[in-house]
Parts: structure tokens; sequence; C-alpha cells
């Protein structure tokens, strides 16, 4: 049958019950006014009701169809709902009853208030008759039924009772809500949909134990990521399955149902207050440029191509040497800006001096995001020739076509690792800033942007740790004592753009990382969050730090020279002079170095060591550090984090060395 017709025919049968219902609403006034009896009734009354209700009748129909209350699915009927109902039949009552009074029908007010009670029962509750059917037999459905899913559901606001509603309703969720828990004492003792809210988010554990809980849903969307991370460790303590509705924009945006609710990330649990961007400054930045991202395959990479697409750049062209990155970061700017984005993707090595040579020819970028690099610690000590030969040279060949085809703005993305390097990987970074620091008589403005570890990146921790926890572990950590910083993959694209954009000539932008974490601490979450218990269930192995490994990174050379931007989140670092002729000679150096077959990797990395005064043995830090974090082992990581700094400043000032600038 054509849909329209449907609906019509649906219509004129709920009109054909509503004209019923007034017609009962008034004879069963008048009866009850004089003892149902209906002889009783005099005759100055009950004709001209008679006379006028095809007159109440019409006028109350017309209204309704002008108030949209055949428009509702009765089903789904909500508070508001009836609110609206309620309004819609006070107002077409009150309009009939004064027109047909206006007309000569007098009723005692008696008869016209019990006229309008009953016609707002049956009028309302004909349309609530399936809402409320469905709710007694869901009910009574979650009161008998015997369901593998216990649920406890933490906030008893208003993203708790719409969650809470859906839980309850829906015949598809096999889970029954047996409490909710809320902070708010004034709701303690109450009933949210009908479920008892038992006590504030201190009781979780006990409440898991006492109800058998087997999954907990976090609705508190407008909490402070720090009383967020709060109760989500609190959740994680208990071993079940927590999952949580992800931020306050979900509820604006009305996306606060099931639906929306995912399982907690480990980054919910490190608490970081959202980060605040100065998103005109960094808007004048990208707009109208073309904008070229190297390594735009990779985490940090393919994050920044979302961001700069979100700023109608004129030009995105994304360099990589990994053609399957470059191709699901194509497909999916395509996938969401079509021809509005002018997308180019160039397959190609950084060290191919040529290539890239050609492409900046080509392309003419205004601005470069350098994120290309070989960035695996332990790989690069085995490997340090192709360390130098990517992420020093294949800097060096992006620094000056960048130079020689009138680039704008150079931004690198540097590392934690390149402050104090013990390792090659650190060390080839330093070098590469130290690349940039030379260039201030340059055209092109440099600058280098140095953050810690980024969660979910490629051959970070965690997927390293979800892998080996999925096939039942052990979860393989290098040494219990380890502090890291941490950042999101959004985060640190964002700050990056925001960096580049205030940047001046040869800067070094410092992200603040927030609290450093304990990786110990980070893999009993992880385990937790699967629904495991370390130790018992997944066993956790250290196995010793790896080669050029520190206990701790630092993201600072010097505290005194660190300058306030802006943005909170971000500092500069201001380097001295380095020079260029230095520079060069170093490069001609590990040119020579690379190439010679003869030149062992200790020789290599050897001569690395003896440009950068700054890098030394990781050794020298971890016997410095170990005392220190043994010490504070029952203090937070930030604390022990802090001792730390203080004796490694210390140690790294009294070690001799050169100046960078020589």
């Amino acid at each position: 049958m054509n849909t329209k017709i449907y609906l019509a025919i649906k219509i004129a049968l709920i009109m054909l019950v509503d004209a019923l219902c007034i017609t009962l609403s008034g004879a069963l006034s008048l009866m009850v006014r004089f003892d149902f009896s209906f002889d009783a009734i005099p005759k100055e009354y009950l004709l001209p009701w008679f006379h006028y209700l095809p007159l109440q009748i019409g006028i109350t129909l017309f209204l309704f169809l002008l108030l949209r209350m055949y428009h509702y699915v009765w089903r789904n009927i909500s508070a508001n709902d009836v609110s609206h109902m309620t309004l819609c039949v006070l107002l077409t009552y009150t309009l009939s009853t004064a027109a047909a009074a206006h007309l000569g029908n007098h009723q005692p007010r008696s008869v016209l208030f019990m006229q309008f009670v009953f016609q707002l029962i049956f009028l309302v509750g004909v349309r609530c008759v399936l809402r409320f059917w469905e709710a007694v037999r869901l009910t009574l459905r979650q009161s008998r039924g015997n369901f593998d899913q216990r649920v406890l559901l933490v906030g008893a606001g208003e993203a708790g009772r719409i969650l809470a509603r859906e839980l309850l309703t829906s015949s598809q969720l096999e889970a029954k809500l047996c409490c909710v828990v809320d902070d708010n004492e004034k709701k303690w003792g109450r009933y949210l949909e009908g479920v008892p809210i038992i006590g504030g988010c201190d009781i979780i554990p006990s409440a898991v134990r006492n109800e058998n809980i087997t999954q907990i849903i976090v609705a508190i969307p407008s909490a402070t990521p720090q009383r967020r991370s709060e109760i989500l460790n609190i959740c994680n303590q208990t071993g079940v399955r927590t999952r949580a509705l992800p931020g306050v924009y979900q509820f604006i945006n009305g996306e606060t149902s099931l639906s929306a609710v995912r399982d907690v990330q480990v980054e919910d649990l490190l608490g970081r207050a959202p980060v605040q961007l100065n998103t005109d400054v960094i808007d004048r930045f990208i707009r109208g440029k073309a904008v070229l991202v190297t390594g735009g395959g990779g985490s940090i990479g393919s994050e920044l191509c979302r961001q700069i697409a979100s700023h109608a750049p004129e030009t995105l062209i994304i360099l990589d040497i990994y053609e399957n990155n470059a191709y699901d970061i194509q497909q999916e700017l395509r996938r969401i800006y079509g021809s509005k984005l002018d997308l180019r993707v160039e397959i190609a090595s950084v060290r191919d001096k040529e290539r890239i040579y050609d492409i900046f020819r080509t392309l003419r970028p205004d601005i470069v995001f350098h994120a290309a690099a070989h960035k695996h610690v332990p790989l690069m000590e085995d490997c340090p020739a192709e360390a130098i030969k990517n992420n020093i040279f294949g800097t060096y060949h992006v620094v000056r076509a960048a130079e020689k085809f009138g680039v704008k703005k150079f931004v690198m993305i540097s590392t934690d690792k390149a402050v104090n390097p013990t390792n090659v990987m650190g060390a080839t970074k330093r070098f590469c800033e130290m690349v940039l620091q030379s260039r201030v008589d340059s055209p092109t403005e440099f600058c280098a942007v140095r953050f810690g570890n980024v969660l979910g990146s490629n051959g970070s921790v965690v997927p390293l740790f979800k892998r080996q926890i999925a096939a039942g572990g052990p979860v393989t950590i290098t040494d219990k004592r380890i502090i890291r910083y941490f950042m999101t993959i959004p985060e640190a694209a964002q700050l990056v753009m925001e960096a580049g954009a205030m940047a001046k000539q040869s800067q070094i932008f410092v992200l603040d990382m927030g609290e450093p974490v304990k990786i110990l601490d980070l893999a009993e979450k992880l385990i937790r969050l699967s629904g495991y218990e370390p130790y018992r269930d997944i066993e956790i192995r250290e196995i010793g730090l790896r080669p050029g490994e520190k206990l701790y990174e630092e993201l600072l050379m010097s505290s005194q020279t660190l300058i306030k931007t802006d943005n909170a989140k971000i500092f500069v670092e201001q380097q001295e002079k380095i020079d260029p002729q230095q520079i060069m000679d170093n490069l001609m150096r590990l040119d020579r170095a690379v190439t010679d077959t003869d030149v062992s990797d200790e020789e290599l990395i050897g001569t690395l060591r003896s440009m950068i005064p700054t890098y030394h043995a990781p050794e020298e830090d971890n016997r410095a550090a170990v005392k220190v974090i043994e010490q504070a082992e029952n203090t937070t990581p930030a604390l022990a984090y802090r001792r730390l700094q203080a004796v490694v400043a210390k140690s790294v000032s009294l070690r001799p060395h050169k100046h960078e600038s020589t």
C-alpha cells in the first residue's frame, strides 16, 4: 500500500477514536454528576450537549491536526510528549467549550471540570497505552529474565536516564540494569527509570560484588577529565568490562545512546584536560596554502593530514614511501571531502634527493610538515647507517628542497629522545634539530616540535600490549621502573600545527605532555580494561632495557631558557646559534662514514657521538635514576620524575663536553 494512503487511513482511524473519547468524556461527566441515572439528567443540560457535540469534536480534531497530535510514535512516547499532549488537550478543550457555551451550551461547572479530566485521561491515555504496555512487558522481562549481562550504570543525570531507558526498553539487548551510582548524595535512595540509585562512585567495587555485575557503563559526559579518570580507575580495579559515553559533545550532538557508548581506552584513564587550540591561528596558517606532509601515511603524518584537510588548504600533498598507508589516508580523505580537497599523493623516499627536488619543483608547497623518520630505538641501534641516511640525510634533502623552491615554513616532528640522547634514533633527531637551528639566515622559517610517546601510534607500546593480551600473555615490559610521557595522536597533531603557526626562525617547541606515566601501571590498566586480572590471568614479564633505552625521557634541553607561548600546552626552547659550516662539515663526515663499508657500526656511532656533545651512554642516566626511582617507589610517577630531573640535570651539567655550537 502507498505510504501516504496508509498514513491517511491511520490518522482517520485515530481521529475516529478521538471522537469517541470526546463523546464518552461528555456522557460520563453528566452521568457522574447525576449519580449515574440517565433519567435524572435535566433536558436543559442533555439536549444542548447533544446539539453542540459535533462542534466540539470538529474543533478538537481540527486543532489536533494543526498541533501535530497525530504524528506521535505511540510505542516511544516520552514525558515531553505527554506534556505537549496535555497542553494540546487543555487548549482544544478550552476553545471548543467556549465556542459551544457562546452558542448556548451551558453546563454545570462540575460537569465542565469532569469533562476536561476525562478528555485528558482518554485522549492522552489512549496514546500512551502502547508505551505503558511495552514498559510493563519489559519490566516483567527484566525481573524474570536470566540475563548473562548484569549492568551497573554510573551517572544518574540526563545522559544516564536516556541510557537507562534504552537498556530497560530495548528488547534486543540481553542485559539487566541492576543498579545506578551517582556522586550526588541527594539522589541516593531514589530511583532512575525504576532502578535504585544505591550510592556514590566509591561503592562501585562492592556493588559489582554484591550484584554480580558483568559490565559497567559510565554516563558522566560533563565530568572533568580528572574526575572522569578517577571514576574509570575505580571501575578498572573491579576487573569487569567498562564502557563509557566519550564526552559531553556526544550529549550536545544528540548522540546519547548505547550506540555512542564505547569501551574505555587507556587515554581515558590518563585524566588529561582537553587541549585548547587557537583554531583561528591554525586556520590562517593553513587556509589557501599548498601543504606537504612527509611521512603522511604514518600515525602522526596521517592525523596531520586529517587536521590540515579540515582547514581548507589549496592543496594537500601526502608524501610517503609506504604506499599502503598513503593509499588508506588518501581514500579516507576522498570519502570525506571529495572534490572539495585538492589532494595529491606522492610515493617517494626522503633519501632520494632528485625525487624530492622534483616533487618540490612541480608542486611548490608553501608549508612542509616533516614527519618522515625511522623511529624505533632498538632497530636503529642495530642499523645506525639506515637511521643516519633516512633521518639525517633525508631531512637535509627536504630542508634544501624547501629553501630552493620557496617554502615559507618548515615544521619538523622531533622527539623527547633528542634531549640528551642515549641512542642512535634520538641522536639523529637531535642532529636534525641542529640542522634547522643552523639555518637562521634562510628565507624559509624552520622549527621543530618535540613531544614524547604517542598513544596508539604504529610500533608504540599500547598496540604491542593489546596484541600480547589478545594472545593470552605474557605482557612484556622492559623495566618495571620505566617512566614515559604520553599524548594522544589528535592532540599531538593539533599542537604541532599551532606550534608551526606561531613559530619563528630556528625555534624548538616543546609540548606539555601532562603527567608522566609508569609503563607498569599502563600495562596493568590495559589488562584490566580487557577483562583480565594482572598476574592472575595475564602475566607481566620484565625483559630488561633494550639497547639505547633509558628509564625516563626528558623534553627540555634547559629549563632556564624555556619560554611560554600563548598556548599553555606549548613552550619554546630557544637554543644558541649553530654554526652552519660545522653542520656541513659533519654531514660530509657522516656521508663518508655511511658509504665506507670498512666503517663498523660502533665507529659510525662514535662519529655521530662526536658531533652531538649531549649524546652519551644510557647507563650514565640509568645509574643516576635507579636509586631515585627505588626511593620514590610509593610516590606518584610525577613526583618520582621531578626528583629524577633534579638528579640527572646535575649529572648532565657535570658531564664534560664541547658546546653544541662548535
